[in-house]
């Protein structure tokens, strides 16, 4: 693939300094350099004509071409550019380009593509004779390109994410340092199961690539899986449930309880404490009452303390389990049709990645009711010890057979 922008760089370089025979040679030398579609690559780099390029290449091709005495155009010679014809071209062209931040909002382009043919028609209607060359040309002196959306905005900031950030990986670094376990968990994004187009490409003989259906409804007798992963950030092990009911806080903290049973119970045989860290929302959200109901449960079977740790609204990205599990589960099954849950598993247990990661997964076929609810006398129950700092995001579950009988309630 031609670099467009190192010709543009050298390109730019060099101008200041050529005169305009020089500057097509050095034009038609780029393209000859690049092969084929170089001339195509230089005239966008660049900006010059596709014309002038051809010109510079044949002059380079050919010495007998140039001009007679090495001749260039006279100072102010040749065919005024567009903008110096036009003064007012250019201030058109940029209120047109972002009409809600410097044109009319209600410019007929508010709403459009904004082409560069679109951009010249409109140009016209206002009155400017203007090709969509030309267009492209200025709008390439303006500083501007074609850009794709990009997610960067994480909504509402709240004022002590940077210090949640801080306090957890302190939590987390402590944790490690103790030799306890610390898991980071989360739901996968919810797969359609059933011979349904999946993203990313498969090796496949030439002309024969895997059927799928065209429409993405769901097929009532295989639903949809819902993955809830575990990831252990000490063994850079994982855990994954996969659903077929709702995913509640019940399918939660059962997948966590799983993974301790199979995996966590033998890797930490001495462990005391659990330190957990997930998402606000969701199915582990730090609001949600079944959440807590059912990790006290857990302590209570396990004879664990079990901390958590929510990451600040917004910032789930963040999440260690996002990045080292999920990634590279999609990576592993990428342009694999999902057909049915049981190759949803066997596709999750295969994956690894170059850093050593194992997984382990298992179908759930348990039924979650969605929209229990947990009764004020259920909570006062709780032995929930709250921690200072932010106490509805970072707090603890001891097993009630430690405590004295008089409850600590957040």
């Amino acid at each position: 693939m031609l670099d467009e922008g190192a010709i543009r760089d050298r390109y730019l370089a060099l101008a200041p300094a050529l005169d305009e025979r020089v500057r097509r040679l050095v034009l038609g030398a780029e393209a000859v350099a690049a092969g084929r579609g170089g001339q195509a690559a230089v005239a966008r780099a660049t900006g010059a004509s596709p014309a002038t390029v051809r010109r510079g290449i044949a002059e380079l091709v050919d010495p007998s071409v140039r001009p007679a005495g090495g001749r260039v155009r006279r100072p102010g010679g040749g065919r005024k550019r567009a903008a110096e014809l036009d003064p007012g071209l250019r201030d058109a062209l940029d209120r047109l380009v972002e009409p809600t931040t410097r044109g009319d909002p209600m410019s007929p382009l508010r709403w459009t593509s904004r082409s560069l043919r679109n951009l010249a028609a409109e140009l016209q209607h206002l009155g400017h004779a203007v090709s969509h060359r030309v267009v492209g040309e200025l709008l390439h002196d303006m500083g501007y390109s074609l850009q794709a959306n990009r997610k960067t905005l994480e909504g509402t900031h709240h004022p002590d994410r940077d210090a949640q950030f801080a306090h957890l990986n302190a939590a987390v670094q402590l944790q490690l340092s103790l030799g306890e376990p610390v898991i980071s968990v989360d739901t996968k994004k919810k797969e359609l199961v059933g011979p349904f187009r999946n993203g990313g490409r498969e090796l496949r003989p030439k002309g024969d690539p895997e059927r799928v259906l065209m429409h993405d409804f769901v097929i009532p007798e295989l639903g949809r899986a819902s993955p809830y992963g575990v990831y252990d950030l000490g063994a850079n092990e994982a855990w994954v449930s996969v659903g077929t009911d709702h995913d509640t806080a019940a399918f939660a903290v059962e997948s966590i309880r799983r993974w301790w049973r199979t995996m966590g119970e033998a890797l930490y045989p001495q462990a005391s404490r659990l330190l957990v860290t997930a998402d606000a929302g969701g199915s582990n959200g730090y609001r949600l009452r079944l959440w807590k109901l059912e990790l006290q449960r857990l302590a209570d079977e396990t004879g664990l303390e079990i901390a958590v740790c929510h990451f600040p609204p917004g910032t789930s990205k963040w999440n260690k389990i996002e990045h080292r599990l999920f990634a590279a589960i999609t990576q592993n099954w990428r342009g694999r049709p999902l057909v049915s849950h049981e190759v949803i598993v066997e596709l999750i247990g295969a994956t690894t990645t170059r850093t050593g990661l194992k997984v382990r997964s298992e179908l759930d076929t348990r039924t979650y009711p969605a929209g229990l609810r947990v009764s004020d006398v259920e909570m006062e129950a709780l032995y929930l010890k709250a921690d200072a700092f932010h106490g509805e995001w970072n707090y603890t579950l001891i097993p009630r057979l430690r405590l004295p009988e008089e409850p600590v309630v957040s």
